[in-house]
């Protein structure tokens, strides 16, 4: 028997040139023109324009890293030049700070530290924002900390600063080797770790820093949301048993501001940025951060997916539509829904795929700042979406099937995958609740989209309307295809198979009848029973 005749194949052939009606095969075209019309519209150039006064200036951007990404390096910075191999070592005695108007009434400025304010000795490629450096530091909650390269980060001991019980700390640089150890009395030294720093050039900037994020709060909105209150800080390291080895320059200490900052009534009016030196005492006052997260902003790749939920809209109309009136055989149900989730599959991949080129594409072209992506996470999101449209298609051909009523199984199943999303996609509901909806839902499958880092260095809001999905990529999918799997299996048990007759023999009877209607001449009829 050819292969076009077998029994087993017929019903995935016959479901197949069923299911690509015109108007079916025009629905799913939309679906991924969709999803890059989307990606165009993402990747349109900023219409933002700034000014000084009446002069029109240059919006500003984010520093590119090491890594080509954008970054915050802010800080205030004591230094003096390095040639080649060397170290630095300070004794730090004291690290206070003030936040402008914390709650709960916002109407005083007081005396304290945010979480990761940040001082300590440094060795940087120069003065200029985004270079790479590596840093030994204290923070105001976390203890001691070694940094580099803004997304790197090894923790040290814990524990704060005070008069009584000071902190040592130094940083060895050996060729592109930085080491960073700390100590109680600077006789016992614990080594907090060894990092590599590729290119580091021979000439190099060595000294103290200061530097102090924004103090976050959560502030309520409609429906129990949380939106983030951002407030100035300032902090202040105040170093002694200042001590450099190697050819270090022999000039008094620098002191650049690295990033924007004095530009407050706090430190105009009150404490100035920058470095005041008593003696052999010095102290550096900065505001800012140095961390992998740009405070201006730059696109990530799920930003180009802003189609998708439209698309995915679409394709769950289209595979509802393809129930049959009736009782089917549980093979022509599994042929079914094997073509309308190929179909979700095949739309999810050239739709995200054309989307994340063409996106690309025009964003470089139009100057987008957008966040530099691996291949291999790009392949990641592509497959990913093209796995969660063929698992929606499932979920909505199941409802279809179970339902009995087309337009209502869609509806539903819309509400499930598309609609949650949504409402977790905006400032809405309370943090907890978007997350558990994204943990327990269909549309968990979202998840595939995320390309964010949730840096544990960095303080942020990581609430599903700002990106961060509580589930990992495949574990938010694999939430998605059980909905599908379970669903599918529910509409293949409740379908019944003729007595008498397994579904192999009955399909054998049904193709021999066809075989002699075509030789008689006789049409064939579309529903036959046996006998």
């Amino acid at each position: 028997m050819s292969h076009d005749n077998d029994p087993r194949r017929l019903p995935l052939r016959q479901e197949w040139t069923a299911f690509w009606t015109r108007g079916r095969a025009l629905a799913v075209l939309a679906a991924m023109l969709v999803m890059v019309a989307g990606a165009v519209l993402a990747a349109m150039p900023p219409r933002a324009s700034c000014s000084q006064g009446t002069v029109e200036t240059p919006c500003p951007a984010d520093p590119i890293g090491p890594q080509g990404a954008g970054v915050t390096d802010r800080l205030a910075f004591a230094h003096r030049t390095l040639e080649g191999d060397g170290s630095i070592t300070a004794r730090l005695t004291s690290f206070t700070g003030i936040i402008t108007y914390p709650p709960p009434d916002h109407d005083e400025i007081v005396a304290g530290l945010v979480p990761w304010a940040k001082t300590g000795v440094i060795i940087k490629d120069g003065t200029r924002p985004g270079s790479r450096y590596a840093a030994l530091m204290m923070t105001g909650r976390h203890g001691v900390h070694l940094q580099h390269d803004y997304v790197n980060d090894v923790e040290g001991s814990a524990g704060a600063v005070t008069p009584k019980a000071p902190r040592w700390l130094r940083l060895t640089r050996a060729g592109e080797l930085v080491t960073g150890e700390e100590s109680p009395d600077g006789s016992t030294w614990t080594t907090v770790g060894s990092v590599h720093l590729a290119g580091l050039p021979t000439t190099v900037e060595v000294g103290l820093f200061a530097t102090s994020p924004g103090d976050q709060t959560l502030r309520s909105a409609a429906l129990g949301a949380s939106t983030v209150e951002t407030r100035f800080t300032q902090a202040s390291g105040t170093f002694d048993h200042v001590l450099t080895t190697g050819a270090v320059s022999p000039n008094a200490w620098d002191a650049d501001l690295v990033g924007e900052m004095g530009a407050t009534d706090w430190e105009r009016l009150h404490r100035a940025p920058g470095l005041t030196v008593s003696g052999d005492t010095l102290t550096v006052t900065g505001s800012g951060d140095i961390g992998p997260v740009g405070e201006v902003g730059e696109a990530h790749l799920e930003s180009l997916l802003r189609g998708l939920p439209i698309a995915l809209l679409i394709l769950i109309v289209v595979a509802a539509s393809a129930r049959h009136g009736g009782a089917s055989p549980r093979r022509r149900v599994r042929a079914r829904g094997a073509v309308v989730a190929a179909a979700g599959l095949v739309a999810g991949l050239i739709g995200t795929g054309a989307s994340v080129v063409v996106g690309v594409t025009l964003a470089t072209v139009n100057g987008t700042p957008m966040a530099p992506t691996s291949w291999l996470t790009e392949l990641r999101v592509v497959a990913g979406v093209g796995a969660l449209a063929a698992a929606s298609c499932l979920i909505a051909l199941a409802a279809a099937e179970l339902m009995g009523r087309r337009g209502a199984a869609a509806a539903l199943s819309a509400v499930a995958v598309v609609l949650l999303h949504l409402v977790t996609a905006l400032p809405l509901l309370p943090d907890e609740v978007a997350r558990w909806i994204l943990r327990v839902t269909p549309a968990a499958g979202f998840s595939v989209t995320q390309t964010r880092v949730d840096y544990p260095q960095v303080l942020a809001h990581t609430a599903p309307f700002e990106g961060f999905y509580p589930l990992p990529w495949w574990a938010g999918l694999a939430v998605t295809w059980l909905y599908a799997v379970g669903a599918t299996a529910m509409v293949i048990r409740r379908r019944p198979r003729p007595s008498g007759l397994s579904g192999e023999k009955l399909m054998h009877q049904r193709l021999a009848r066809s075989e002699r209607r075509k030789y008689a001449g006789a049409p064939e009829l579309a529903t036959d029973k046996p006998r």
